[in-house]
């Protein structure tokens, strides 16, 4: 009888990683048919997460090239200094959806993936500093392209040296997690 449980055991085992592997590899597949359906940019995400506002600038400099798109802003800086910046740009402040959910890197994209799908956009420029750059499009191209999102990157010059490999292997890791449980581990 344990031999039998054995390969039973065995066989759930297989199946599980094999769902897995499936599930994985179904992401460059989502992101290359997000890029057929959606071949331009839908909407403008710019993770915050400087004091200074430099990304703020670039981002509502940028969106004045793109009058038609929605700007989704992920934990910036505090509101009225967002709407001050963009207004001087001449932004609309409709255009502007400004989301405080996130905590961190991997809940700037876990906590919009759902309004992102509802409002059903499928391409996004991704704006963040040229040193966060590496870890973002890690993060995104797991969890924006596990939805079926893909996205264009646009660095904001700094003069930050890029982040180290831990970061970008942390959040990788998260992004899995997400995946597989809905849980991003902000709270590790």
């Amino acid at each position: 009888m344990s031999n039998f449980h054995h390969h039973i055991k065995k066989y759930w085992i297989v199946a599980l990683v094999s769902f897995l592997l499936c599930l994985l590899l179904s992401i460059p597949a989502r992101l290359a048919i997000a890029s057929y359906q959606a071949p331009r940019p839908q909407a403008i995400l710019m993770l915050g997460g400087t004091v200074l506002g430099e990304r703020e600038e670039f981002t509502a400099e940028f969106a004045r090239w793109y009058p038609s798109l929605e700007i989704w802003i992920s934990s910036g800086l505090p509101p009225n200094k967002i709407r001050k910046i963009f207004q001087a740009t001449g932004i609309s402040s409709q255009r502007l959806h400004l989301d405080y959910r996130a905590v961190d890197t991997v809940t700037n994209f876990t906590s919009l993936t759902l309004d992102f799908k509802h409002k059903r956009i499928q391409h996004l420029y991704l704006i963040t500093s040229d040193y966060h750059m590496p870890r973002a499009k890690a993060i995104a191209v797991l969890i924006l392209g596990s939805q079926g999102i893909t996205f264009t990157p646009l660095s904001v010059p700094s003069n930050t040296p890029k982040e180290s490999i831990f970061p970008i292997l942390r959040d990788i890791t998260r992004s899995l997690l997400w995946i597989f449980t809905g849980y991003t581990g902000a709270s590790l």
